[in-house]
């Protein structure tokens, strides 16, 4: 009787922490390789100087390198708002637009009462409005998913897209000068609003504001009982209303607590660096902590390491491509290659490839 051989796709019961980062990197460098022949297709270059260039982008400077942290910091924040409802397996893409409608009502703080408040107290109504309006936005999906069972991918997905054109009526009514179709700077001559520097510098407070968030968030996700209600409610809906759990409260709770950390995203990125607001104001980060969150498995010290690894090829990348004259473009080529290796290699760590050996008459049966 014939013996044929089968490849079966087999589902890991387990896999030491060693082993999933060892498939991890092997991933990033297999991607750095995969990269280099990019780069000498593109520029002709030597690789390896090319990557100087990277690193050179990225950390050259002390500016660069603050640049770097400041998106490092950017993608921290978002992660941490997504990891609550992603432990609940509430499927939240509406990130991005919960950092544009937190990001709108700091520009609305700043446009109105800038001139009529102090710094400090415009700071707290900044963090406190931002907040309320990125949870309200992720509100409506979490009633729906609560009550009627929507596909809360496909609703906080086109909630984005809804709060993309209420920023563009906002730059109608804000447009400076009148007929440039942007708001511009902000505030530029009093700075009403803005974020303050510390220690000379303009980005650290909104460092120490994310790693604020993130000890509060894990902490909660750790030590509270609500935590541990939406732990349970993300195993299993039926588990956890055996064990006496408001399905339907923990669910908007946990999504109210998401949200809302997105939209202080959005008031670090207008009070805290870019004073301004655009429809690219979340600029793709709601999407990209997607990723960051994903692959460190929720481990907050993980999403350090993902974040400041996809940054600093990000911001390395178009540093090359000013270097070679080339469009950016090239640098998003890099940058998708490298985020092609992270996702993928995460089929190997979840999964593994088996070869057995079956009958061919067992094969046709």
């Amino acid at each position: 009787m014939k013996k044929k051989k089968v490849i079966h796709m087999v589902r890991r019961t387990g896999i030491s922490t060693a082993k999933a980062w060892s498939i991890r990197i092997i991933a990033v460098l297999l991607a750095l390789l995969v990269c280099a022949f990019v780069i000498v297709g593109i520029t002709g270059a030597n690789p390896i100087a090319v990557y100087g260039g990277i690193i050179d982008g990225a950390v050259g400077t002390s500016s660069r390198t603050w640049i770097t942290i400041r998106e490092c910091v950017f993608l921290l924040i978002v992660a941490a708002g997504l990891t609550p409802a992603f432990k609940m397996r509430f499927w939240n893409l509406g990130a991005e637009g919960q950092i544009l409608m937190g990001g709108l009502a700091t520009a609305a703080v700043m446009i109105y009462l800038g001139p009529m408040l102090q710094d400090w107290l415009l700071w707290i109504i900044i963090i406190v409005v931002s907040m309320l309006s990125g949870l309200v936005w992720g509100l409506l999906p979490a009633i729906f998913k609560a009550y009627f069972n929507t596909n809360e991918s496909l609703f906080t997905l086109m909630m984005n897209y809804v709060a993309m054109q209420i920023i563009d009526v906002a730059i109608v009514f804000w447009e400076n000068p009148k007929g440039s179709n942007s708001v511009g700077v902000i505030n530029q001559v009093g700075k009403e609003g803005w974020f303050p520097s510390m220690f000379g510098q303009q980005y650290l407070f909104n460092v120490i504001l994310t790693a604020i968030t993130m000890i509060l968030v894990f902490s909660y996700m750790r030590y509270s009982k609500h935590g541990y209600e939406l732990r349970v409610v993300g195993e299993s809906y039926n588990t956890a209303r055996y064990a006496g759990i408001n399905v339907k409260k923990v669910i908007i709770r946990t999504m109210c607590l998401s949200s809302a950390i997105a939209g202080l995203a959005g008031a670090m990125i207008v009070a805290g660096s870019s004073h301004t607001i655009s429809v690219s104001t979340g600029g793709g980060r709601g999407f990209t902590a997607i990723i960051v969150a994903w692959m460190s498995q929720f481990n907050p010290y993980a999403m350090i390491i993902v974040s400041l690894f996809l940054v600093f090829m990000q911001r390395g990348s178009i540093q090359i491509a000013t270097d070679y004259g080339l469009n950016n473009n090239a640098s998003d080529i890099i940058t998708g290659i490298i985020l092609f290796f992270l996702i993928g290699c995460e089929f190997f760590v979840n999964y593994r490839l088996e070869v057995t050996t079956i009958d061919e008459e067992e094969a046709k049966a």
